[in-house]
């Protein structure tokens, strides 16, 4: 049985670490399952990389803190590196021959790269399913609503996917309702709770020891996610530590992400190395251990982050984004009227208010893990995976022959 995964991930790291861990249950569960992935993320690489699964790495695309896309590393236009991206997914799909293509967030791809593919599979390779996966809430849905209809996405979803997931649940937002999903793509859609993640490859005990605390001594983690726009949440943290009050300690694990703007990284280590207490790592691939050791949390809102932090029950402080879209704020704001942690926005952000935030979780009781929320998204998927690929009396498979591609043409000009 063989996955092939598409996820753009022009910026940040939430979409593949996402797409990651629905892999890697996928692979446990099923163990002849091949995954083959399909990525611009430019750490990819840096991931743990579960057996059963590769990857190709496209070439990066990336958007800065107000959404304007660019070509990371090559010199080439925005257009000519999706058009190379686009035959290069193509090629991928003709050659792999997936039981099921699983695709991230955008029904077409990144500025419609994904399009060919999905006219080849329907095409050439009928009996291969085509999901598309959404997190459980992309923007406004003013926002939303006018992207789709400009994009015409409601239509390539509903004519190129056998189903929808969700990886959220409708109490918390109902996405078919408030992006307006025409009744046909409504049929199709299924939630599937959100993505429970584990506790990591060390114990709360031996994180503690590794940074030479003792069980009792408070320990704080903070984390910016990527870091392509985290610079201010670390810098008002290490700002509002100097107003911690003098009868009182705690250490700080400070992981910066590894998309952190170089230019800006400096300043924070220097800032850093005066304050006592503190630790700072660029990246770790097992940030789950350092969170299951820590008595507080303080970071943005991204969708791996809210699900780590629920998952383990950590008591947090959350500073979501709300450029260039408000994905985070509508989910922290909706969270955090549950009592599932706090939340600053982030025009209300000051050291005074953090360091505020930061005691009251300190002194709080730890909670338990909610149950009020579902966390069953990674068995859940694996059934509707197995629902779509259940063979039929009649099925036959297909060889594509590459020949039915040779007028792609694979070039930059």
């Amino acid at each position: 049985m063989k996955l092939m995964v598409y996820s753009h991930d022009a910026f940040g790291l939430g979409n593949i670490r996402r797409m990651m861990a629905i892999c890697d249950y996928l692979l446990k569960a099923l163990p002849d399952l091949s995954i083959l992935v399909v990525s611009g993320s430019a750490a990819l690489h840096q991931l743990r990389l579960p057996k059963g699964l590769d990857y190709i790495k496209l070439p990066c695309l990336g958007r800065d803190e107000v959404g304007t896309l660019g070509v990371r590393f090559l010199h080439t236009e925005v257009d000519e590196t999706v058009q190379l991206r686009s035959q290069l997914i193509r090629t991928v799909a003709a050659h792999f021959q997936p039981d099921l293509l699983l695709v991230d967030k955008k029904p077409d791809g990144l500025k419609g790269e994904l399009q060919p593919t999905l006219d080849d599979l329907q095409r050439y390779r009928p009996e291969a399913r085509r999901v598309l996966l959404l997190r459980d809430i992309l923007d406004s849905p003013e926002a939303t609503v006018a992207q789709w209809q400009h994009h015409h996405y409601y239509t390539t979803a509903e004519n190129h996917y056998d189903q929808v997931w969700i990886v959220g649940t409708p109490d918390i937002f109902d996405a078919p309702q408030h992006y307006q999903f025409p009744p046909g793509l409504r049929a199709k859609t299924r939630f599937t709770g959100y993505v429970r993640r584990g506790c990591g490859r060390r114990s709360a005990l031996e994180m503690r020891q590794s940074l030479g605390l003792s069980a009792t001594d408070p320990l704080v983690l903070v984390t910016p996610g990527g870091g392509g726009d985290g610079f201010r949440l670390v810098n008002t943290y290490l700002q509002a530590l100097a107003m911690l009050p003098p009868d009182q300690t705690l250490t700080s694990v400070i992981i910066g992400g590894p998309e952190l703007p170089a230019a800006q990284k400096p300043m924070l280590l220097r800032h850093i190395e005066t304050t006592p207490r503190t630790q700072w790592l660029d990246f770790t691939d097992d940030l789950a251990s350092y969170m299951v050791a820590a008595d507080a949390v303080v970071s943005m809102g991204g969708y791996n982050t809210v699900c780590e932090i629920l998952s383990l029950g950590k008591r947090a402080i959350i500073v979501p984004r709300t450029e260039p879209v408000q994905e985070q704020w509508i989910r922290a704001e909706r969270m955090a009227q549950m009592g599932l942690f706090e939340v600053i926005h982030p025009d209300h952000l000051t050291p005074e208010a953090l360091m505020q935030s930061l005691l009251s979780q300190l002194a709080a009781p730890m909670s338990q893990p909610p149950t009020a929320i579902d966390m069953d998204a990674l068995p859940r998927i694996t059934n509707l995976m197995l629902g779509l690929l259940k063979p039929k009396p009649c099925c036959f498979d297909r060889f594509i022959h590459p020949h039915v591609f040779s007028n792609v043409e694979v070039a930059v000009s």
